[in-house]
C-alpha cells in the first residue's frame, strides 16, 4: 500500500481540509462571474461595498466583496435585480468555511448583451421542441377553477380577477402571489407553478405581470421557469406585460395573452355572449322547426289532394269491378272446360263399353276361365274332366270338360 493510500485511511482534521479547499480555490485565479444582484449593502464610513450574486437558473448564490470605487465605476446605478458581470477572485475563508468572490471590476449587463443572450437561448429552446405548436394544449370551454400566479395586490391581478368574473360570475380562482421582478422572483414563481399543478381543481394556469422594463420582465425569460411551464401538465397562459413585451415563456405557454386584460377574456367565455348565441341557436332551431312543420304539412295537403285519398273508395271500387270481370271470366273458362271434358269422356265411356267384355258378352258370347282364372282360348288349354267356370252376360255357370 502507497503512502498517499494509507494516509488517506487517517482522518483529516477539519483545518487541514478546510486549508486544502483553499489552496485549491486559490489556483482558479481571476475569472469572470455572471449572475443576478440579489443585494446590494453599502456600510456607512467603508469604501467596501458587498454583494450578494444569485445564479438566474438556480437557487445559488454568493457574496461578492469589492470597493465602492469599483461599484460607482462600472455600475453606478446599480440596484437590487440588475444582471451584472464581475471579475473576480475566488476566495475561501478557511476560518468560517466560506466561499466568497472577490472583485476588482464590475459590469452592469446592457440591454444589447440581454437581448443577445435572450435570443440564444430562445433558439436553443426552439431546437429543443419546446415552442412547437403541435404540443401546445386547448383550454377548457369553462374552467372549473384557475390558477392566478402574479404580484401581489397589483394591477394585473385586478385586471385578471375584474374582467374574468365580468364575464362570468362564477369562476373561482387560486391566487398565489409571488415577486414578479427581483432575484427571488424565479424560485418563488416555480414553487407556485408545481402547487398550482398538482392541483387537481385547477384547469388552467395563468402567470400575469403588468409592463416593466426588459430588466423588469427578465425571470419570465428565465431558461428554468420555461422548462417547468413546458413540463406542467395543466395548460398554461402566459399575460406578461403589455402586448409589445415577448418573454420567452410566451412561447412555452400553450396560450400566449397581450395583457392581463386579455387573458380574462381568454380563460372564460362572455355570459352575456353565450347567452345571446343561446337566444340566437333557439331561434334558428324555432325557424328550422316551423320549416320543417311547414313542409310536413304541405306534403300532408297534396297527399290528401289525391283522389286515392280524397276518395278512397274509387280504387276500390274500380278493382272489385276488375275482380268481377276476371271472376266471370274465370267462370266461363271453367264451364267451357268442364263440358268440353265431360263430352271427351262420354265419348271415351262410349268406346270403352263398346270394346268391354261385357258388352261382348251381351251380344250373346261367353268367357270360359279355368278355376285359377285363366282364360280358355283353346281344347288343348284343358284336361277331360277338368272344372270350367263360364261367364255370360246376366251370371256364371259351371262345367266340367269333356272330350
Amino acid at each position: 500500500m502507497t503512502d498517499e493510500a494509507s494516509s488517506s485511511e487517517k482522518p483529516w482534521p477539519v483545518r487541514v481540509v478546510s486549508n486544502k479547499i483553499a489552496q485549491w480555490i486559490g489556483r482558479l485565479g481571476w475569472i469572470w462571474v455572471d449572475g443576478q444582484v440579489a443585494q446590494v449593502t453599502r456600510r456607512p464610513g467603508t469604501n467596501t461595498v458587498f454583494l450578494t450574486l444569485r445564479d438566474p437558473s438556480a437557487d445559488l448564490s454568493l457574496t461578492v466583496t469589492t470597493n465602492r470605487d469599483v461599484v460607482d465605476l462600472g455600475a453606478p446605478n446599480l440596484t437590487d435585480g440588475a444582471r451584472i458581470v464581475v471579475h473576480a477572485k475566488p476566495e475561501f475563508y478557511a476560518a468560517r468555511g466560506s466561499l466568497s468572490l472577490r472583485a476588482d471590476e464590475i459590469r452592469q449587463v446592457g440591454v444589447g448583451e440581454l437581448l443577445a443572450r435572450l435570443e440564444q437561448l430562445k433558439k436553443l429552446l426552439a431546437a429543443e421542441g419546446l415552442f412547437a405548436r403541435e404540443r401546445k394544449r386547448r383550454l377548457p370551454f369553462l374552467p372549473h377553477r384557475v390558477g392566478l400566479i402574479t404580484g401581489r395586490a397589483g394591477a394585473a391581478e385586478r385586471d385578471v380577477l375584474t374582467n374574468a368574473r365580468r364575464r362570468w360570475p362564477t369562476v373561482d380562482f387560486r391566487v398565489i402571489n409571488v415577486a414578479v421582478q427581483g432575484p427571488s422572483a424565479v424560485p418563488q414563481i416555480l414553487d407556485a407553478l408545481a402547487v398550482l399543478d398538482r392541483d387537481e381543481t385547477i384547469d388552467v394556469i395563468v402567470l400575469a405581470r403588468g409592463g416593466g422594463s426588459i430588466e423588469d420582465l427578465l425571470p419570465f425569460s428565465d431558461e428554468a421557469l420555461c422548462r417547468a411551464v413546458f413540463a406542467c401538465r395543466t395548460p398554461v397562459v402566459s399575460a406578461i406585460g403589455h402586448e409589445t413585451d415577448v418573454p420567452l415563456v410566451d412561447f412555452v405557454a400553450d396560450l400566449r395573452a397581450s395583457t392581463p386584460t386579455d387573458a380574462a377574456k381568454r380563460i372564460v367565455p362572455d355570459l352575456a355572449d353565450e347567452v345571446r348565441l343561446i337566444g340566437q341557436a333557439k331561434q334558428r332551431l324555432d325557424r328550422a322547426l316551423r320549416g320543417r312543420l311547414d313542409r310536413e304539412q304541405h306534403r300532408l295537403d297534396a297527399l290528401r289532394s289525391r283522389p286515392s285519398v280524397a276518395r278512397p273508395l274509387t280504387i276500390v271500387e274500380t278493382r272489385a269491378a276488375d275482380v268481377s270481370a276476371l271472376r266471370a271470366r274465370a267462370t266461363r273458362n271453367l264451364v267451357h272446360r268442364l263440358d268440353r271434358a265431360g263430352s271427351e269422356l262420354e265419348h271415351t265411356l262410349a268406346r270403352l263399353r263398346t270394346l268391354s267384355p261385357s258388352a261382348t258378352l251381351q251380344r250373346g258370347y261367353a268367357i270360359v276361365q279355368r278355376a285359377d282364372g285363366a282364360v280358355v282360348r283353346a281344347p288343348a288349354d284343358v284336361a277331360e274332366g277338368e272344372r270350367l267356370r263360364i261367364r255370360l252376360a246376366e251370371g256364371e255357370l259351371g262345367a266340367n270338360a269333356a272330350s
